[in-house]
Order: C-alpha cells, then structure tokens, then sequence
C-alpha cells in the first residue's frame, strides 16, 4: 500500500472520529474501529469523499479480547501492517465517592480504558515489531496526572495508561517504534454525556462559564505528534483549556 496505515479506536464520534479527519488530511489510510457500525459506515463514506485515502471499518467490542483479535484478523493481510495505533477508546461512567460507587460502572472502565488499550495494542505490535517501524499514541487525561474528588476508579485507569505508556516505550524503543501520550483536559464531546448516562442537561453543566476544549483541538495535536520526523518522539503531552489550571480547578466566568 502507498501509504502509511492508522488504526484507530473509538473513532464513531469525538476525538477519534476529529483525528480520523486530520489523518486522512495527511494522507494516511485508515481502520476505524468501534461499537456502532452505522456510524462507523458515515465516517467511512464522510472521509471518501473529502480524501483520497483508503478506509476500513471493524466494528466490535474492544473489552473484549476475542472480538480485537478476530477483527484484526479479519482484515487482508497488506492492511495488517499498521504504521500508527491510536489508542483512543475510552470513557467514564459515574461520579460518585467510592463508597457509593457502582462496581458495573468500575468494570466497565476497567474493561475498556485498561484491558482494551492493552488488548488492542497486544495484537497490534508484533507486526510493528516485524516492519522495526511504528507509532502507538495513548489517549490519555489530566486525570492521569492529578486524582479529583469521586473520579477515583476513572482517575486510576488513565493513572494506568500513563504508567503503560511509559512501559511500551521502554519495551519498544529498541524496535524503532515511538509511544506517545496526549493528555487532554476538558474536552466537549459525548465524555460527559455518558459519564452521566445520557443526561444532556447534566453534561452541559460541566462547560458552562468556560471555553473547553474540543474534539478538533485534541486531533491537531495528535497529528502534530504523528508528523514530526522520524527521529522525534513526543513522549507526553498534557493540553488545557486556558480556563482549567488543574484537574479540580477551572475559572469559570
């Protein structure tokens, strides 16, 4: 294939469907993968035809380990190749004191922003082993860095991805493959709305008085990383709205 491939996770909406875009700006061809095979099929047709890119869609459950493995499997053997892995799925779901806090919600976290990013990049790297060529990009958050009140068990799963990150970098550096991160304050796109079961009121609250960040601004950053000659590797970024000094401090107007 003449170009270099993509793949990346949780691209039906928000930050993966934004970096989705920017890449095939660039040129790349892409896998989009995710739970909801009706957008997916949008975006696949949104990106045709604005780029002339190639594009492939893998709809299944990234919590679990049998469905990753049989969709990459499932894919023809020059698409395997992949150049750069986005790890971009994940959620939170609940804000409330551990005490009060739902073991479904944990689980679900757990599954998706620890045992999925892993699972994904298990299957994904002994190809980039092979090539001695690659990119992984951790989405990870400010949440990573700093623990707010009632975000424990979400705050522990991006906790963990920054401690995978660094792990992947030293176990693939001698392979010639870059792991980044790009941790992102706060972000307007469904996080909210799921963190609070789809209630849109409840989610809006979370940005007023403030100017957040948006889908868009996290993709350029990606693409800035993925761009960069071959010889410099972003290792992590944290990236704020002007308004959030922190993770438990926002000036709201």
């Amino acid at each position: 294939m003449k170009n270099k491939i993509a793949l990346i996770t949780g691209a039906t909406s928000g930050i993966g469907k934004s970096t989705a875009l920017f890449l095939a700006k660039e040129n790349y061809d892409l896998i989009i993968t995710g739970r909801r095979e009706q957008y997916l099929e949008e975006i696949q047709k949104e990106i045709k035809d604005q780029y002339d890119v190639n594009v492939k869609t893998l709809c299944f459950d990234i919590r679990s380990e049998s469905e990753t493995i049989e969709a990459y499997e499932s894919l023809p053997d020059e698409w395997k190749s992949i150049y750069l892995l986005i790890n971009n799925a994940g959620l939170a779901a609940g804000l409330e004191p551990i005490q009060d806090g739902d073991v479904n919600d944990w689980e679900r976290m757990i599954d998706t922003n620890i045992k999925g990013l892993l699972y994904i990049t298990r299957t994904v790297t002994p190809r980039m082993i092979k090539n001695r060529s690659g990119h992984i990009v951790n989405i990870g958050s400010i949440a990573g860095k700093q623990v707010y009140p009632n975000g424990g068990v979400y705050c522990a799963t991006k906790h963990a991805v920054d401690a995978l990150t660094e792990a992947m970098r030293l176990d693939l550096v001698k392979y010639g493959i870059k792991v980044s991160q790009v941790c992102p304050g706060a972000v307007k796109t469904e996080f909210s709305k799921v963190r609070f079961y789809g209630d849109e009121e409840k989610a809006d609250r979370v940005y007023d008085g403030f100017v957040p960040l948006s889908a868009e601004d996290i993709a350029s950053v990606i693409t800035y990383i993925v761009t960069l000659p071959d010889h410099i590797c972003i290792n992590d970024m944290v990236v704020m709205p002007k308004a959030q000094a922190s993770a438990y401090v926002t000036y709201r107007d």
